[in-house]
Protein backbone atom coordinates (compact mmCIF):
# COMPACT_ATOMS: atom_id res chain seq x y z
CA UNK A 1 0.00 0.00 0.00
CA UNK A 2 0.98 3.51 -0.80
CA UNK A 3 -0.13 6.90 0.92
CA UNK A 4 -2.19 7.67 -2.19
CA UNK A 5 -4.23 4.38 -1.80
CA UNK A 6 -5.50 5.18 1.47
CA UNK A 7 -8.96 7.01 1.39
CA UNK A 8 -9.89 10.36 3.18
CA UNK A 9 -12.19 8.86 5.65
CA UNK A 10 -9.23 6.21 6.74
CA UNK A 11 -6.77 8.87 6.82
CA UNK A 12 -8.52 11.20 8.82
CA UNK A 13 -9.19 7.65 10.94
CA UNK A 14 -5.41 7.21 11.38
CA UNK A 15 -5.12 10.65 12.41
CA UNK A 16 -8.04 10.12 15.17
CA UNK A 17 -6.76 7.37 16.20
CA UNK A 18 -3.15 8.35 16.96
CA UNK A 19 -1.99 6.19 14.18
CA UNK A 20 -0.92 7.95 11.64
CA UNK A 21 2.72 8.35 12.63
CA UNK A 22 2.96 4.49 12.88
CA UNK A 23 1.09 4.30 9.29
CA UNK A 24 4.28 6.28 7.87
CA UNK A 25 6.63 4.66 9.09
CA UNK A 26 5.75 1.51 8.08
CA UNK A 27 5.16 3.10 4.17
CA UNK A 28 8.67 4.64 4.80
CA UNK A 29 7.16 8.17 5.08
CA UNK A 30 8.37 8.95 8.63
CA UNK A 31 11.98 10.28 7.36
CA UNK A 32 11.92 14.00 7.33
CA UNK A 33 11.09 15.43 4.12
CA UNK A 34 13.98 17.79 4.15
CA UNK A 35 14.44 20.65 0.89
CA UNK A 36 15.90 18.52 -2.03
CA UNK A 37 19.66 18.73 -2.01
CA UNK A 38 20.81 21.82 -4.54
CA UNK A 39 24.03 22.76 -5.71
CA UNK A 40 25.15 24.35 -2.14
CA UNK A 41 24.38 24.50 1.09
CA UNK A 42 23.85 27.80 3.14
CA UNK A 43 24.65 27.75 7.34
CA UNK A 44 21.93 28.70 9.01
CA UNK A 45 22.87 29.47 12.54
CA UNK A 46 26.76 29.97 13.79
CA UNK A 47 29.10 26.70 14.07
CA UNK A 48 27.12 24.00 12.01
CA UNK A 49 29.71 21.15 12.65
CA UNK A 50 30.97 18.77 10.24
CA UNK A 51 31.22 14.96 11.14
CA UNK A 52 33.14 12.43 10.07
CA UNK A 53 30.06 10.03 9.96
CA UNK A 54 26.37 10.83 10.04
CA UNK A 55 25.76 10.96 13.63
CA UNK A 56 25.97 13.36 16.55
CA UNK A 57 28.06 10.86 18.01
CA UNK A 58 30.61 10.55 15.44
CA UNK A 59 33.51 12.98 15.57
CA UNK A 60 33.31 16.62 14.96
CA UNK A 61 35.63 17.78 12.57
CA UNK A 62 35.19 21.67 12.32
CA UNK A 63 32.51 24.49 12.39
CA UNK A 64 30.79 26.15 9.44
CA UNK A 65 29.73 30.13 10.24
CA UNK A 66 27.16 31.63 9.91
CA UNK A 67 25.69 32.75 5.96
CA UNK A 68 29.04 30.49 4.84
CA UNK A 69 27.60 28.29 2.33
CA UNK A 70 29.59 25.59 0.74
CA UNK A 71 29.16 22.57 -2.00
CA UNK A 72 26.36 19.49 -1.13
CA UNK A 73 27.83 16.59 -2.76
CA UNK A 74 24.77 14.55 -1.63
CA UNK A 75 22.42 13.33 0.88
CA UNK A 76 22.29 10.31 2.89
CA UNK A 77 20.43 8.58 5.99
CA UNK A 78 21.79 8.68 9.20
CA UNK A 79 21.08 9.69 13.24
CA UNK A 80 18.73 11.94 14.10
CA UNK A 81 19.68 15.23 16.51
CA UNK A 82 16.84 16.41 18.82
CA UNK A 83 13.89 15.70 15.91
CA UNK A 84 13.45 12.32 15.28
CA UNK A 85 11.52 12.59 12.20
CA UNK A 86 14.55 14.36 10.55
CA UNK A 87 17.44 11.85 9.26
CA UNK A 88 18.87 13.68 6.70
CA UNK A 89 22.67 14.45 6.69
CA UNK A 90 24.04 16.08 3.34
CA UNK A 91 27.26 15.17 2.52
CA UNK A 92 30.12 17.91 2.12
CA UNK A 93 33.83 17.75 1.00
CA UNK A 94 35.74 16.33 4.08
CA UNK A 95 32.30 14.77 5.79
CA UNK A 96 28.72 15.23 6.75
CA UNK A 97 26.61 18.01 7.93
CA UNK A 98 23.22 17.38 9.18
CA UNK A 99 20.21 19.23 7.31
CA UNK A 100 18.18 20.85 10.02
CA UNK A 101 20.33 24.04 10.33
CA UNK A 102 21.66 24.00 6.30
CA UNK A 103 19.26 25.31 3.64
CA UNK A 104 19.48 24.12 0.19
CA UNK A 105 20.40 26.90 -2.25
CA UNK A 106 21.11 27.68 -5.70
CA UNK A 107 23.60 30.74 -7.08
CA UNK A 108 21.37 31.85 -10.02
CA UNK A 109 22.39 35.12 -11.52
CA UNK A 110 20.14 37.05 -13.43
CA UNK A 111 19.98 39.58 -16.26
CA UNK A 112 18.76 43.35 -15.81
CA UNK A 113 15.42 43.73 -16.43
CA UNK A 114 14.44 47.35 -17.54
CA UNK A 115 10.54 47.72 -17.30
CA UNK A 116 8.28 46.71 -14.81
CA UNK A 117 4.32 47.02 -14.33
CA UNK A 118 3.23 50.55 -12.23
CA UNK A 119 2.11 48.19 -9.51
CA UNK A 120 5.75 46.55 -9.02
CA UNK A 121 7.14 43.29 -9.90
CA UNK A 122 6.80 40.18 -7.19
CA UNK A 123 10.80 38.37 -7.21
CA UNK A 124 12.43 36.59 -5.46
CA UNK A 125 15.79 36.03 -4.21
CA UNK A 126 17.94 33.89 -6.41
CA UNK A 127 21.42 33.91 -4.62
CA UNK A 128 22.36 32.18 -1.04
CA UNK A 129 21.42 35.79 0.33
CA UNK A 130 21.49 39.14 -1.23
CA UNK A 131 23.10 42.43 0.89
CA UNK A 132 20.86 45.64 1.08
CA UNK A 133 22.01 49.03 0.55
CA UNK A 134 20.10 52.06 1.52
CA UNK A 135 21.32 53.79 -2.28
CA UNK A 136 21.85 52.33 -5.06
CA UNK A 137 25.46 52.80 -4.80
CA UNK A 138 27.74 49.56 -4.04
CA UNK A 139 29.67 51.87 -1.63
CA UNK A 140 26.31 53.37 -0.02
CA UNK A 141 25.61 51.53 3.62
CA UNK A 142 24.47 48.12 4.16
CA UNK A 143 21.20 47.19 5.88
CA UNK A 144 19.99 43.50 6.76
CA UNK A 145 20.54 40.30 4.33
CA UNK A 146 17.47 38.83 2.36
CA UNK A 147 17.90 34.82 2.07
CA UNK A 148 17.39 32.41 -0.76
CA UNK A 149 13.59 32.25 -2.13
CA UNK A 150 12.70 35.40 -0.04
CA UNK A 151 10.21 36.86 -2.27
CA UNK A 152 9.81 40.84 -2.01
CA UNK A 153 7.82 43.64 -4.27
CA UNK A 154 10.60 45.35 -6.88
CA UNK A 155 8.48 49.13 -6.98
CA UNK A 156 11.00 50.62 -8.96
CA UNK A 157 14.34 50.03 -11.59
CA UNK A 158 17.48 52.25 -11.23
CA UNK A 159 20.13 52.40 -13.21
CA UNK A 160 23.55 54.18 -11.77
CA UNK A 161 25.51 55.49 -15.22
CA UNK A 162 28.56 55.87 -13.15
CA UNK A 163 29.08 52.32 -11.74
CA UNK A 164 26.71 50.92 -14.83
CA UNK A 165 24.52 49.00 -12.38
CA UNK A 166 21.41 47.90 -12.37
CA UNK A 167 19.33 48.53 -9.00
CA UNK A 168 16.33 46.90 -7.62
CA UNK A 169 14.09 49.06 -5.12
CA UNK A 170 12.09 47.62 -2.95
CA UNK A 171 9.28 49.23 -0.05
CA UNK A 172 9.47 47.36 3.24
CA UNK A 173 5.91 48.32 4.94
CA UNK A 174 7.02 47.31 8.25
CA UNK A 175 10.08 49.49 8.16
CA UNK A 176 8.86 52.03 5.94
CA UNK A 177 11.75 52.08 4.55
CA UNK A 178 13.28 51.50 0.63
CA UNK A 179 16.10 49.10 0.34
CA UNK A 180 18.24 48.61 -2.72
CA UNK A 181 19.29 45.27 -4.11
CA UNK A 182 21.65 43.94 -7.10
CA UNK A 183 19.47 42.86 -9.97
CA UNK A 184 21.98 39.93 -10.54
CA UNK A 185 20.54 38.97 -7.48
CA UNK A 186 16.51 38.73 -7.83
CA UNK A 187 14.78 36.76 -9.63
CA UNK A 188 11.22 38.30 -11.16
CA UNK A 189 8.82 35.43 -11.09
CA UNK A 190 6.97 34.94 -14.14
CA UNK A 191 3.06 35.07 -13.80
CA UNK A 192 2.18 31.73 -15.44
CA UNK A 193 4.37 30.59 -11.80
CA UNK A 194 1.20 32.34 -10.17
CA UNK A 195 -1.71 30.39 -11.67
CA UNK A 196 -4.53 28.32 -9.36
CA UNK A 197 -3.71 24.62 -9.40
CA UNK A 198 -6.40 22.55 -10.08
CA UNK A 199 -8.92 25.31 -10.96
CA UNK A 200 -11.34 22.51 -12.04
CA UNK A 201 -11.36 20.97 -8.61
CA UNK A 202 -14.68 22.60 -6.56
CA UNK A 203 -12.99 24.31 -3.72
CA UNK A 204 -15.43 22.25 -1.39
CA UNK A 205 -13.35 19.03 -2.37
CA UNK A 206 -10.17 20.82 -1.69
CA UNK A 207 -9.27 20.02 2.67
CA UNK A 208 -5.79 20.44 4.00
CA UNK A 209 -5.19 18.51 7.17
CA UNK A 210 -2.60 19.25 9.41
CA UNK A 211 -1.74 16.39 11.78
CA UNK A 212 -0.08 18.17 15.03
CA UNK A 213 1.51 14.54 16.33
CA UNK A 214 3.01 13.32 13.30
CA UNK A 215 3.83 16.93 11.89
CA UNK A 216 1.97 16.24 8.66
CA UNK A 217 0.37 18.46 5.90
CA UNK A 218 -1.67 16.29 3.67
CA UNK A 219 -3.82 17.93 0.99
CA UNK A 220 -7.04 15.87 -0.84
CA UNK A 221 -8.91 16.38 -3.56
CA UNK A 222 -12.14 14.63 -2.82
CA UNK A 223 -10.74 11.27 -1.60
CA UNK A 224 -7.47 11.45 -3.25
CA UNK A 225 -4.77 12.64 -1.45
CA UNK A 226 -2.42 15.13 -3.83
CA UNK A 227 0.35 16.14 -1.52
CA UNK A 228 1.67 14.68 1.96
CA UNK A 229 4.98 16.49 3.24
CA UNK A 230 6.60 17.25 6.96
CA UNK A 231 5.77 20.64 7.91
CA UNK A 232 6.65 22.37 11.65
CA UNK A 233 4.35 23.60 13.86
CA UNK A 234 4.09 25.84 16.60
CA UNK A 235 6.29 24.88 19.34
CA UNK A 236 4.96 24.97 23.33
CA UNK A 237 3.57 28.03 23.92
CA UNK A 238 2.82 29.45 20.91
CA UNK A 239 1.32 26.25 19.13
CA UNK A 240 -0.61 26.35 15.92
CA UNK A 241 -4.12 26.47 16.92
CA UNK A 242 -6.51 23.38 16.55
CA UNK A 243 -9.48 23.87 14.59
CA UNK A 244 -11.17 24.06 11.54
CA UNK A 245 -10.20 27.43 9.50
CA UNK A 246 -9.94 28.04 5.54
CA UNK A 247 -7.03 29.88 4.20
CA UNK A 248 -9.22 33.53 3.52
CA UNK A 249 -6.61 35.35 3.21
CA UNK A 250 -3.15 35.42 1.38
CA UNK A 251 -0.12 37.33 0.23
CA UNK A 252 3.13 36.24 -2.13
CA UNK A 253 5.40 38.36 0.50
CA UNK A 254 4.80 39.04 4.00
CA UNK A 255 7.53 40.71 6.27
CA UNK A 256 6.45 38.86 9.91
CA UNK A 257 7.71 40.52 13.18
CA UNK A 258 6.70 40.37 16.47
CA UNK A 259 8.50 42.85 17.36
CA UNK A 260 6.75 45.24 20.05
CA UNK A 261 5.28 42.80 21.41
CA UNK A 262 5.93 41.26 25.53
CA UNK A 263 7.85 38.51 24.41
CA UNK A 264 10.81 36.61 25.37
CA UNK A 265 11.71 35.20 21.71
CA UNK A 266 11.35 38.01 19.27
CA UNK A 267 11.41 37.62 15.41
CA UNK A 268 11.94 39.72 12.53
CA UNK A 269 11.44 38.09 9.06
CA UNK A 270 11.26 39.90 6.01
CA UNK A 271 10.11 38.37 2.77
CA UNK A 272 8.47 35.57 3.98
CA UNK A 273 7.07 33.37 0.58
CA UNK A 274 3.78 32.51 -0.37
CA UNK A 275 1.48 32.58 3.08
CA UNK A 276 -1.88 31.22 3.24
CA UNK A 277 -3.19 32.80 6.42
CA UNK A 278 -6.14 30.60 8.23
CA UNK A 279 -6.59 32.83 11.47
CA UNK A 280 -7.45 36.25 11.95
CA UNK A 281 -4.09 36.43 14.03
CA UNK A 282 -2.00 36.14 11.64
CA UNK A 283 -1.28 32.21 11.31
CA UNK A 284 -0.36 30.27 8.00
CA UNK A 285 1.40 28.08 5.73
CA UNK A 286 4.08 29.33 4.41
CA UNK A 287 7.54 28.90 2.91
CA UNK A 288 10.66 29.13 5.45
CA UNK A 289 13.90 30.24 4.61
CA UNK A 290 15.57 30.27 8.28
CA UNK A 291 15.51 26.79 8.79
CA UNK A 292 15.61 23.00 7.24
CA UNK A 293 14.19 20.95 9.70
CA UNK A 294 10.57 20.06 9.24
CA UNK A 295 9.09 16.98 11.59
CA UNK A 296 9.04 18.70 14.41
CA UNK A 297 7.15 22.19 16.41
CA UNK A 298 9.41 24.63 15.86
CA UNK A 299 7.73 27.74 14.63
CA UNK A 300 5.52 30.56 16.48
CA UNK A 301 2.09 29.02 15.39
CA UNK A 302 2.26 29.11 12.10
CA UNK A 303 2.84 25.90 9.61
CA UNK A 304 6.53 25.90 8.14
CA UNK A 305 7.12 24.45 4.84
CA UNK A 306 9.82 24.26 2.34
CA UNK A 307 9.43 27.35 -0.13
CA UNK A 308 8.34 25.02 -2.87
CA UNK A 309 5.68 23.45 -0.96
CA UNK A 310 4.32 27.05 0.84
CA UNK A 311 3.61 27.54 -3.37
CA UNK A 312 2.06 25.35 -4.52
CA UNK A 313 0.09 25.77 -1.44
CA UNK A 314 -0.63 29.22 -2.22
CA UNK A 315 -1.44 28.57 -5.81
CA UNK A 316 -3.88 25.83 -5.07
CA UNK A 317 -5.67 27.48 -2.07
CA UNK A 318 -8.56 29.36 -2.79
CA UNK A 319 -9.26 32.91 -2.71
CA UNK A 320 -6.99 33.28 -6.20
CA UNK A 321 -4.76 36.11 -5.37
CA UNK A 322 -4.58 38.22 -8.85
CA UNK A 323 -1.18 39.20 -10.29
CA UNK A 324 0.19 42.03 -9.25
CA UNK A 325 -1.86 42.51 -6.27
CA UNK A 326 0.36 41.65 -2.73
CA UNK A 327 -3.13 40.54 -0.42
CA UNK A 328 -6.15 39.45 -0.34
CA UNK A 329 -8.39 39.30 2.52
CA UNK A 330 -11.99 37.40 1.66
CA UNK A 331 -13.54 35.98 4.10
CA UNK A 332 -15.70 33.10 3.51
CA UNK A 333 -14.27 31.89 0.11
CA UNK A 334 -11.06 30.04 1.67
CA UNK A 335 -10.25 26.34 1.06
CA UNK A 336 -11.25 24.21 4.42
CA UNK A 337 -7.62 24.06 6.64
CA UNK A 338 -8.04 20.97 9.94
CA UNK A 339 -5.63 20.71 12.65
CA UNK A 340 -5.96 18.38 14.65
Amino acid sequence: MTLSQISRRDFLKLTASGALGLVLSELGMDRALAAPPASKGLALISGVPIYDEPSAKANKLELIGKDQFFDLLGDVQGDYFDNEHNTTWYVVDGGYVHSGNVLPVETNYQKPQYEIPPEGQLAEISAPYSLTYLAPYYHAKNAHRLYYESTHWVKKIVVTRDEKGVWYEIYDPILEKSFYIPSYNMRFIPNEELTPLSPDVPNDQKLLHVDIASQMVTAFEGEKIVLSVRCSSGQRGTDTPKGEWSTYHKGPSIHMTNQGDEVAHIYNLPGVPWCSFFTGSGHAFHGTYWHNDYGRPRSNGCVNLPSSVAKWVYRWTQPVVPVGVDYVHLPGQGTKAIVE
